[in-house]
This record gives C-alpha cells, structure tokens and sequence, in this order.
C-alpha cells in the first residue's frame, strides 16, 4: 500500500512565476529523463523482483519517492503558471514585446490543465512507459537506474543552469542531490551481487555455449580499417575472464538471398518471376518442392 501525509518532501517556493520555465520543467516529470519514468521503472522493478527481499524493498522504497519527486515538480510547475495569461488578448497587452504565451509558453497549460501540470515532456508529448526497464534481472535493472539518474541528474543540471530563482535553484539543488544518491545507491546494489566479477549479465547462462572467438574481441567496422584503441581493446576483460583483442571486422555470411514472392501476397508481378543466378535457381527448387 501507498500513504501520503499531504507534505512536500522538500519546500517548493517560487518567487518570480516563469511559465517558459514551466514548460521546461516538463520535462523532468515526463520527459524520458523524468521522474515519471525513474518512478515507474523501480516500481515495475520491484513489483517483479525476485530473490533477496532487500532488493524489492529498496526498489520499491525508492519508486516512492519518485512519487514525491514528481508532486514537487507539479507544484513548481503550477507555482509557476500563477498569473499566467488565460488569453492571447490579456497576454499581449500587459507585454509589449509579445507575451508569455507567445515566447513559449505550452497552451495546453491553459487549455488542458488550468494553470496546473502535465504528464507529459516539455513538448507536450504524453509520457507512454516505453523508456521504463523492468528485465527481472536485478543486476541487468540496476545497471539501466545507474543509466537513468545520471540522464537524470544531467537535466537536473541543465535546469538548474537556466533558471535564476531562488526557490527554484534551492529545488533543483535537491534533486541534484538525490540523484547523487540513487546513482550511489544502484552501484552499491551492483557491487553487492559481486560487482564486476558478476558480469556477463545474465551470469547464470553458461559462457561455454557463447561463441567465444568473439566474446572479448573489438571489432572495428570504419572502412579505412582503423580502430579507436582504448582500454576496450587490450590489457584484462573488466570481468577478469579473457584479455581484449581487436581486430577489423569481416563479413563472415553470404549475401542473403530470399525466395521470390508467393502468389497472393501483394507483390509485384515482375518480382514474381527470378532472373538467371542465384534467384532462378531459388524459384526451381521451389518448383520441385512443391510439384510447380
């Protein structure tokens, strides 16, 4: 179960009302860097956790403060679409350089929500859950939360750098903060079920039914056959099992080399029928397969 005791988890204070800067914070609910996304992602992951029940708890701990995230960021927005223009003709009078409406600020904060916010990025794009990764591999999933504070936290920063409000930059600063944490506390996660070592993720399958010539191997695919060396591509795998080789990359397959369209299937008539080569002898064992 949920509760909620109606408070804010940090204050949130506006004193100059910006509706650009609403718009910009959007993106931190429902951006694919938002909130909405990190909160959904630890839920989902917890919800299908299975194993050690400190995991579930610590994703699920989190997910809801997500949740609180999120009611910050909305009273923000809203704090800051108050006295907001409710019309084009109101908005251009009181600013003679064209108003908040027309510099930027989104309509459906007036339209849609009545000065209030949206789940939705700063586009005005819905947020739809496909960026929320949930793979029920605990070490898999921790790995991708790492991946969404920092993306997180770089937005939080972008924010940050845009705004000069005191209350907002006090805000942000908390969030900054807490995505320091989150990006902590998933390494710590990693490192408890080994770390490194514990790679290839899933280590449960076995490595010998991998096709190991290519396990450790850098490939380099630029034409000129050059290849960015780096600690990619010599000295110990990071998981301690092999060394890193490098080599370019060379087409190991044929040209792929697919049967002629079958009758009924909406194709071209010229694409029924195969010219010489390879194709023409594709569509004859075709024929013989079937007694064409």
């Amino acid at each position: 179960m949920f509760y909620t005791d109606g408070k804010l988890q940090y204050p949130v204070t506006v004193e100059t009302p910006d509706p650009q800067f609403a718009r910009a914070l959007q993106q931190a609910i429902g951006g694919v860097e938002g909130e909405i996304r990190v909160c959904l992602q630890y839920m989902f992951q917890a919800f299908g956790a299975r194993g050690p029940a400190k995991y579930r708890d610590m994703l699920l701990n989190t997910a809801t403060e997500e949740l609180g995230h999120i009611e910050m960021l909305s009273t923000a927005v809203a704090l800051n679409l108050e006295g907001a223009p409710l019309s084009l003709q109101e908005d251009i009078a009181n600013d003679a350089i064209g108003g908040s409406v027309l510099r930027g600020m989104d309509f459906r904060h007036v339209l849609s929500t009545g000065l209030a916010a949206l789940p939705s990025d700063s586009n005005g794009v819905p947020f739809d859950a496909s960026h929320v990764y949930a793979s029920g591999n605990t070490a898999a999933d921790m790995y991708a939360n790492v991946t969404a504070e920092a993306s997180g936290r770089v937005l939080a920063v972008r924010l940050y750098n845009m705004t000069s409000d005191p209350g907002m930059k006090d805000m942000l600063s908390f969030l900054i903060a807490r995505d320091t944490m989150h990006q902590q506390q998933w390494l710590a996660a990693i490192e408890d079920m080994g770390g490194i070592a514990s790679l290839p993720i899933p280590n449960s399958f076995d490595q010998g039914k991998e096709n190991r010539e290519f396990s450790y191997v850098y490939l380099g695919h630029m034409t000129d056959g050059m290849i960015p060396e780096g600690r990619w591509t010599e000295g110990r795998s990071m998981d301690g099992k092999a060394e890193f080789t490098a080599r370019p990359s060379q087409p190991l397959g044929d040209e792929p080399m697919l049967a002629p369209p079958v009758p009924g299937s909406g194709a071209q008539k010229e694409q029924m029928h195969a010219d010489g080569g390879m194709m023409g002898k594709i569509e004859k064992t075709i024929d013989k397969v079937v007694g064409r």
